[in-house]
């Protein structure tokens, strides 16, 4: 894949928005030789400008309930190339082959076997990504990990559960690992020892990172990313960055 070139102060300001301190131990194992390459707390309303979006309209930064967060407020104005998530909040300057991520979600929309949050990797534009979608209740559309190839999402998960308890006003604790090599994702929820869905996929290599919904509202906070190697630093132009003020 094939990157355009990033200019310098984009690179530069998308560096110094992310405080990376590493003084926290991760929720699950990190490997040794990995680094802290991204963290973000969203202590500030300038953290939005690390991401680009499918709709920034749909987007805000929120000091409500737990501190301060990302909050995903309202179905965003936008139609994929192919059935695949509306609401995408991609990290825009990080590109990653190998990864961990971990984050904090609240759910806040209604109860329903869709009930759900994203996280999306190996993102190559908007019609090329993988995507785990954590819901309620699984069934072939929900709750497993899936690929969206030039096509409507296809999914891969090698195993799941029955779903996920998002519960009301809960913040909850989601990892996601990825490997190049062998293709494995795996994804924790609040568990970090036993995934709640596996898969794996070569299709893509290094890519972007997101989070969001499918069709659904929540909060994300305290977004910790390690990596074997420094990441390419390439910023993503294909969605939309916040306005500024």
């Amino acid at each position: 894949m094939r990157f355009p070139r990033l200019l310098l102060f984009a690179a530069l300001a998308f560096a110094a928005s992310a405080q990376v301190t590493n003084n926290r131990p991760a929720a699950g194992p990190v490997p040794e030789g990995w680094r802290l390459v991204y963290e973000q707390h969203f202590d500030a309303p300038a953290a939005l400008d690390d991401f680009v979006f499918t709709d920034p309209a749909a987007w805000r930064h929120s000091a409500a309930g737990k501190a301060f967060a990302l909050e995903l407020a309202q179905q965003s104005r936008y139609q994929p190339p192919h059935r695949s998530p509306v609401n995408i909040a991609l990290l825009a300057g990080l590109v990653l082959g190998d990864f961990i991520l971990e984050v904090d979600l609240l759910q806040t929309g209604r109860e329903y076997g869709h009930r759900d949050m994203c996280l999306f990797f190996g993102v190559q534009d908007p019609a090329r990504f993988y995507y785990a979608h954590l819901a309620t209740r699984t069934d072939p559309h929900a709750h497993n990990v899936f690929l969206v190839h030039r096509a409507a999402r296809t999914n891969i998960s090698t195993s799941t559960t029955p779903g996920v308890n998002w519960g009301l006003e809960v913040w909850q604790k989601v990892r996601l690992e990825r490997r190049l090599a062998d293709g494995s994702i795996r994804v924790f929820f609040n568990d970090m020892t036993t995934p709640v869905m596996t898969a794996k996929d070569t299709t893509f290599g290094a890519g972007w990172l997101g989070l969001g919904s499918f069709d659904d509202t929540g909060k994300m906070d305290n977004i910790r990313v390690w990596a074997p190697a420094e990441p390419e630093r390439q910023r993503a132009e294909f969605f939309t960055a916040p306005p500024r003020p």
